[in-house]
């Protein structure tokens, strides 16, 4: 079943000037979350070729690339599932098959783990292919996110979805998922919900950013935003704020039909924030939230490196000897 549009939409505010939006102060409408339907699907884009990370992407997929003792890719998918989605849509070009083989069953791995008694090891190797139900569509060129999350289509059909960037690796501690954040606030309004996070200005350039207004939303005024407007990586001067969007989306099918609207860009990508922006121009409300929790851009190395170290330090079996040996290290040579 469809949802009619929500109350509030664009078209009652000025037409768009110099790229921006008049502000509207009217209260979002909820809806019964009976009428709202279920994200029951997670749209992962895998077939980028992992440029920054080369040579050691040349032969290997940067989704595989390990934090750890998991790779970047099996982060994202256990926050999904905590967020209380099974079905996850991988989208894979040349070269990825060893994601497909990750999330498959090892047979002869499993073997030899139960011939040396190894249960610890072999729960968790089961884990990895028990824990979802996963299908694989192939992106033959990689022509930006929103051609990739274009080509789930098939698989997604009329229902809304999550899409998850496995580089955006999002630790909430004991909290909430990242995912199950921007669920909560979908299921109160039934539109996509984009999550968000300040940048210093001299970094906006690297990201989708919005104009939006705050709503006042379980006691809070800076967590949940109305969407007015999106720019994709614009220079700091032109930047309508400091609010970026982080790899984490919930989204309903009309996006599809705004990502085949859209011209591709310069390089002949079509850009999922450009999608964003014209479902916007056509009355749909879209919100953003502020996500609690810390968020390490695993696609730099930089970013790895921090994610590596830090996610090392919270570990149970890891964290007290790590932090030892940090401590003995040099820093100020």
């Amino acid at each position: 079943m469809f949802l009619p549009l929500l109350d509030f939409s664009i078209a009652h505010l000025p037409a768009l000037k110099s790229g921006r939006v008049a502000k509207y102060s009217g209260r979002p409408k909820r809806y019964n979350k009976l009428m709202i339907p279920k994200v029951r699907k997670a749209v992962f884009p895998a077939a980028g070729l992992g440029t920054r990370f080369l040579p050691a992407t040349k032969a290997q997929p940067k989704e595989m690339l390990p934090l750890v003792d998991k790779p970047l890719i099996q982060y994202g998918v256990e926050e999904a599932i905590r967020s209380g989605i099974q079905n996850i849509v991988i989208i894979t070009g040349r070269g990825k098959t060893a994601i497909e083989d990750h999330f498959d069953v090892s047979f002869e791995l499993e073997h030899l783990l139960e011939t040396r008694n190894r249960k610890d090891l072999l729960a968790a190797v089961r884990n990895i292919s028990d824990m979802m139900d996963v299908a694989y569509v192939r992106q033959r060129e990689a022509l930006g996110l929103g051609h990739a999350v274009l080509r789930a289509r098939g698989i997604v059909g009329e229902e809304p979805f999550a899409v998850v960037l496995s580089d955006d690796v999002i630790d909430t501690g004991p909290g909430l998922p990242c995912l199950r954040q921007l669920l909560d606030v979908y299921e109160l309004f039934g539109a996509p919900v984009l999550a968000l996070m300040e940048v210093p200005p001299g970094e906006v350039s690297a990201y989708g950013v919005v104009k939006a207004e705050a709503v006042a939303h379980n006691g809070s005024t800076d967590r949940l935003y109305r969407i007015l407007d999106l720019v994709e990586k614009p220079e700091p001067e032109a930047a309508p704020s400091n609010l970026a969007i982080i790899g984490r989306y919930v989204l309903t099918p009309e996006i599809f039909a705004s990502l085949e609207s859209i011209k591709p860009g310069a390089k002949g990508e079509i850009q999922l924030t450009d999608g964003l922006r014209h479902l916007l121009l056509s009355k749909r409300e879209i919100f953003g939230y502020r996500f609690e929790g810390t968020r390490y851009d695993a696609g730099d190395k930089l970013g790895f490196l921090k994610a590596t170290v830090e996610l090392a330090l919270g570990r149970t079996d890891l964290g007290a000897p790590f932090r030892e040996y940090l401590r003995t290290l040099r820093l100020d040579s």
